[in-house]
């Protein structure tokens, strides 16, 4: 029976601890088995088995001893938590794959620091790709790991593959824009679409400074009923990391902004594009017809990656293993036991 291991962080850090020292201990976890929680670790012992664009309770050894190469997940936000991309623990009882799921510094059930809201010192990218490095050289499997990627993820996802790390075999890139101002340019088309009384409710809030309004939040419900999650109604786990990530702001109105139409943050000026090549695993890269991060948010990456797969979900938007999970999960499943 596949195990749910959960990462505790051990104590919080100083404040005016350096960079390193603080992830360091942030992610020297104590490891506990719990059956009934979200695990971050999820295996199971037995081993299993590329490229287009195309429609479409025991304890158990560390992943590297399994014989079989972890699927590591990171998700979006930023600000959400692990709860919406916990299916993907599926693919442990599906194909007997190591699935390694974690919530990001200042979610869910890591660390927060509500204190340093604002501080854009502190919340950079950097920051989460040494959180990245720290959890997979904890866990001894910096040499031999598949990484995954959604939103946010994916964007973090692509930026560490572009690094080079040596144990990286393949990289999924699901719904995430090759840049912000790639994002922002399509989320005002889509907005654009918007019945005209839900624009005008939309900008008149903003206007006011009434974002946290129950008439803003209506209209947020209907963009992301269209270009989020088109489940309705929404799935319980997608649900779970937005209230969450409501309680505490922290991360994402810093790395992003007050809300989804106005990037303040320092991810403002984020972008991959110019890295891309140097990406140089087999590549997974998915949409949704209907996403958020359409067609020319992810282009970049299927045009610049040297060896990509492109696959869109022709009935999903932003969250397809939600929406199409049957085709979904055929699709990286294939992908990632299949042989390069």
């Amino acid at each position: 029976m596949a195990t749910k291991l959960i990462l505790i962080p051990s104590r919080k850090p100083q404040s005016n601890m350096h960079l390193e020292q603080i992830n360091t201990q942030l992610i020297s976890p104590k490891l506990a088995t719990r059956a009934s929680c979200p695990g971050l670790l999820q295996t199971s012992p037995r081993p299993v088995k590329f490229g287009t664009k195309s429609t479409a309770p025991s304890t158990v050894p560390p992943p590297n001893t399994l014989g079989t190469r972890p699927l590591v997940v990171l998700h979006g936000g930023p600000g959400l938590t692990s709860a919406y991309v916990l299916p993907l623990s599926n693919l442990t009882t599906t194909l007997s794959l190591p699935v390694i799921i974690y919530d990001q510094l200042g979610n869910g059930r890591s660390t927060h620091l509500p204190d340093k809201l604002h501080d854009t010192t502190f919340w950079s990218e950097d920051l989460f790709l040494l959180e990245l490095k720290l959890l997979l050289e904890h866990l001894g499997i910096y040499d031999n790991y598949d990484l995954f990627g959604n939103s946010w993820g994916g964007m973090l996802a692509a930026r560490h593959a572009a690094n080079q790390p040596g144990g990286l075999k393949k990289l999924i890139i699901m719904s995430a824009p090759a840049s912000l101002d790639l994002w922002m340019a399509n989320q005002s088309v889509l907005r654009s679409n918007l019945p005209q009384e839900i624009q005008e409710t939309l900008l008149r809030c903003e206007k006011e400074g009434k974002t946290d309004s129950t008439e803003y939040q209506e209209g947020i419900k209907v963009y992301s009923g269209r270009h989020l999650c088109t489940v309705d109604p929404m799935p319980e786990e997608l649900k779970e990391s937005f209230v969450a990530a409501m309680g505490d702001p922290t991360v994402y109105h810093t790395m992003y902004g007050p809300n989804r139409f106005n990037v303040t943050g320092t991810l403002k000026t984020w972008s991959i594009i110019d890295d891309l090549p140097k990406i140089n695993v087999p590549t997974l890269l998915t949409n949704g017809a209907t996403d958020e991060a359409s067609d020319s948010c992810v282009s970049p990456y299927f045009k610049l990656i040297p060896r990509v797969k492109w696959v869109h979900f022709a009935k999903s938007s932003h969250m397809a293993h939600f929406e199409e999970p049957k085709k979904f999960y055929s699709v990286l499943g294939s992908f990632l036991i299949d042989d390069d």
